[in-house]
């Protein structure tokens, strides 16, 4: 019985992972949910699978009802921290969107836990220092996203020291294809809509915006120990190709799946098995084509970014993230235009004061800053 502590068990890949769970309740069992403060769901999810504790960020304002919990109700970061430590956690589910997902990530690192990452921020800020976490804990990381996972199950075929580049697929976002004249008047409604993933709002937009495929490949870089060079994206706008590795040979080995979130999440929870899954099966006759374009790194720049930041390393991959996330947010909010929010990332990565070996309270100052720059940044 594998015990998961499930960390953003509200959001769409908790969701997911927990219906992974309800499929195969012989092989998985929930210790531990969290979530940020969707403190209504996550009773929900509490009544129906009976975790030891479940836990919020910060503490509801109505606290009254703590005891009438069907377990162990909790709140902060000292208390999530000690639940992704425990003996009682096996496998740690990190599926907090953002920085806000980094320290509980960390945590479970540095205990020795195997982490099904779905947190790509916590690489893209701090892959150096996770990495090294891993290493010294013997944690095993293995990613949740379909387009790592994709590459990780294509990498065993042929082995890490054979692989000549990998090769990350990309929806398009709904915005492919349109007009460079029009990107300016989308509205935050229609950018949160994808047009084949069912994902939260902040990563729909980073979808859209391609900074979703740069945040990947900085993630990529990390996870497989690759140089960018080595690293390509490709467009792919059915989403049934997540990832392509090509070997020394010239021989590439691609996986595909309907685009459903619960296999690469059970496969990080079951890696190197598999188990049966409850997704449609592929039927490429029904598919009828598949098809692949290059990005247009003219309309949608901020896939560029990805590379500087691998360049550069050390404190780009923060602020990048940091700028990113604030400027996601102004843009839902209504003060910023869609093609604004590339322009406002390069602007403050450009502006910022790069330390290459930072540790992590100079990650997170810089992570402030960046929010503070983006702020107050104006076109």
């Amino acid at each position: 019985m594998n015990r998961l502590a499930i960390l953003g068990s509200t959001g769409s890949i908790g969701t997911s992972c927990l219906d992974v769970v309800r499929h195969r309740p012989g092989d998985f069992s929930v210790a531990a949910l969290v979530a940020g403060s969707s403190a209504d769901v996550l009773r929900q999810q509490a009544d129906e699978f009976s975790p030891s504790v479940a836990a919020l960020a910060a503490p509801p304002e109505d606290d009254a009802g703590r005891a009438s919990w069907p377990c162990e109700f909790v709140a902060g970061d000292e208390a999530i921290d000690a639940i992704v430590s425990g003996d009682d956690v096996d496998t740690v589910v990190a599926a907090i969107v953002g920085v806000a997902g980094l320290r509980s990530t960390l945590a479970a690192v540095e205990a020795g836990k195997r982490v099904a990452l779905a947190n790509k921020e916590a690489m893209v800020v701090a892959g150096p220092l996770v990495n090294a976490a891993a290493k010294a804990s013997g944690a095993t990381i293995v990613p949740v996203d379909s387009e790592h996972s994709a590459l990780l199950q294509a990498i065993a075929a042929g082995g890490r020291d054979r692989v000549s580049r990998v090769i990350l697929t990309a929806s398009g976002g709904a915005f492919r294809g349109w007009p460079a004249e029009d990107l300016a008047a989308i509205t935050p409604e229609q950018a949160r809509q994808h047009p084949n993933w069912s994902m939260g709002e902040k990563i729909t937009v980073d979808s859209a915006t391609l900074m979703n495929k740069a945040l990947e490949v900085i993630e990529a870089a990390w996870l497989f120990d690759l140089p960018p060079e080595q690293i390509d994206v490709v467009v792919h706008p059915q989403s049934i190709v997540h990832g392509l590795v090509e070997f020394v040979d010239g021989s590439v080995v691609a996986q595909l799946s309907p685009p459903d979130m619960r296999l690469p999440i059970q496969l990080a929870l079951t890696w190197p098995d598999r188990v049966d899954c409850p997704i449609p099966r592929l039927d490429l006759a029904t598919v009828g084509s598949l098809t692949f374009e290059p990005p247009d790194l003219e309309r949608f720049p901020a896939l560029r970014l990805a590379y500087d930041v691998l360049a550069a390393g050390g404190t780009a991959g923060a602020v990048l993230n940091a700028a990113n996330e604030a400027a996601v947010a102004r843009f839902l909010a209504g003060e910023l235009q869609f093609p604004q929010i590339a322009r406002l990332c390069e602007t403050v990565l450009a502006a910022h004061t790069h330390d290459r070996s930072p540790d992590l309270p100079e990650l997170m100052r810089q992570d402030r800053w960046a929010r503070t720059e983006a702020a107050r940044w104006t076109a």
